[in-house]
Order: C-alpha cells, then sequence, then structure tokens
C-alpha cells in the first residue's frame, strides 16, 4: 500500500512538473523588463554633449558607472566617458532630453555629492 501511494504520488508530481509551460523566462507584456531595451531610433533633433566631470577617482568604479547611467537614459544614442580627461561626451536627442538633465543624471550618481559637471557644449548635429 505503502509503495503504490509513494508510486503514485511520484507520478503525479511527474506529470505537473513536465506538462506546465515555461513561461518564467518570457516578459509579460507591459511590465518592466519589456521596458529594460532600450529601443535605438533615429534622433529628432541629434545633438553632441561635451562636459567635464570633478569627482572621478576610477576608471571602473566612477567613469564606467557614469557612463552606464548615462547610456540607459531615454534619449540617448551613444555616451562615452573618458577617466583620464575627466571628459564625457554624449549623443542625444534633443527633442527627448535636455543637456541639464544629463548633467543632473551625472551629479546624481553615487551619493549625489561626489560628481559635479562643468563646462557643458553642446552643438547640433547636421
Amino acid at each position: 500500500m505503502n509503495f503504490t501511494k509513494s508510486l503514485l504520488t511520484f507520478g503525479l508530481a511527474s506529470t505537473l512538473l513536465f506538462s506546465c509551460k515555461d513561461t518564467a523566462s518570457k516578459p509579460i507584456a507591459g511590465s518592466d523588463e519589456t521596458n529594460t531595451k532600450k529601443e535605438v531610433a533615429v534622433a529628432a533633433k541629434p545633438e553632441t554633449a561635451s562636459f567635464k566631470i570633478d569627482g572621478m577617482t576610477c576608471a571602473m568604479g566612477c567613469a564606467k558607472t557614469i557612463e552606464s547611467k548615462l547610456s540607459k537614459m531615454n534619449g540617448v544614442q551613444k555616451a562615452t566617458v573618458d577617466f583620464d580627461k575627466k571628459q564625457a561626451t554624449v549623443e542625444f536627442d534633443a527633442a527627448i532630453i535636455s543637456p541639464e538633465n544629463l548633467s543632473k543624471t551625472v551629479e546624481a550618481t553615487g551619493d549625489g555629492e561626489t560628481y559635479k559637471v562643468s563646462g557643458m557644449q553642446t552643438k547640433g548635429k547636421v
């Protein structure tokens, strides 16, 4: 009797395990997971901003973190941060984002007081 219960339990567990669809790896429409991929489109009003970042102490921890935050912003096409020159260059769509938003994002990275942006220069692309 005990063997029959064990066999029945094993069969039921196996059936449930193998009959369920794998939905865990597929994002649900409208969820945050589907919105994490940034769509790259042609910029309506392309501009490039260059500015100095004071307060960076290392290439991997500081520069790469700032570069990653800038790159993930909606409207940013490309962002590079040069630790040695303490310089950032960002290609962005001015119709979506402003240079002030770029500056605020950099200065808010970390504890909000470490990085300071200066010498913001923008130029439109033709």
